[in-house]
């Protein structure tokens, strides 16, 4: 795992810059920053300004575990081609039959975990995402969880996160299957993507050499992405450097 902003990375962004590129991030922790309270999460201006800025000089997209209309609320006026949401699978196929095993889900899990202080069940219509940030004992709130959503009637895919356990039908596209169909759907010949959980191993995963570069917020021994940030403040500084490596090549 490697320094993306170091000296010696230059060169990857810089061949980038001048590819015909996707560039694509997560939400939480990438563009903004992790809070407490999910719903005040929001990019800082500047960060705003410039992910503004690259998305008018890149096709770009969000692919966010929020549903598709709330992480677009949280984008302001930015001109992005793509948003993704429910970790990959908003848009899509299914969502009709996606939305009735969540459905089915929900009412299991409440009836499971409804009465354990501290966790959160979050209906985001086509997935589901079990918070557990506000309970005193959180390895117990954790064990609960998996326990209630193992022993649901439909079988669910199980992505966790920072403090939370998401829930998805098991026969859902992932982040990595939706950053594939959008590079293709972009004709592109390689792809940038940028995320800090979890739920973003399945495209840090992709076996694509040459076709993707993956960059995780915060290194990670344990992560399959090549490259890292070392913190989401650092966001500014390459969001900076793609739009100067772009606006470069298109005053050659």
């Amino acid at each position: 795992m490697r320094h993306l902003l170091a000296r010696e990375s230059g060169e990857v962004l810089a061949q980038l810059a001048w590819s015909r590129v996707l560039v694509a991030f997560d939400f939480d922790g990438t563009l903004a920053p992790i809070v407490a309270n999910r719903e005040m999460a929001h990019m800082r201006t500047r960060t705003s300004e410039l992910f503004a800025k690259v998305c008018s000089l890149y096709p770009c997209a969000v692919i966010s575990g929020r549903s598709q209309s709330d992480v677009s609320a949280r984008l302001a006026s930015a001109p992005i081609k793509y948003v993704i949401g429910n970790h990959g699978l908003e848009p899509g196929a299914s969502l009709d039959e996606f939305e009735e095993e969540i459905a089915q889900a929900r009412a299991s899990l409440q009836a499971a975990l409804g009465g354990m202080t501290g966790v959160d069940l979050e209906d985001k219509r086509y997935s589901l995402a079990l918070h557990y940030r506000r309970s005193r004992n959180k390895r117990l709130a954790r064990s609960a969880i998996l326990a209630a959503v193992a022993a649901l009637p439909v079988r669910m895919r199980v992505v966790p996160g920072k403090l939370v356990v998401n829930v998805v039908p098991e026969r859902a596209p992932n982040k990595g299957d939706a950053l594939l169909e959008l590079r293709k759907t972009e004709q592109a010949d390689t792809a940038l993507y940028v995320g800090d959980d979890v739920t973003d191993e399945d495209v840090f995963e992709l076996d694509q050499p040459g076709r993707l570069l993956t960059v995780r917020v915060g290194e990670s021994q344990s992560s399959a992405a090549a490259y890292f940030l070392r913190d989401q403040n650092e966001m500014d500084r390459l969001l900076a450097k793609l739009i100067s490596l772009r606006e470069k090549r298109s005053s050659t």
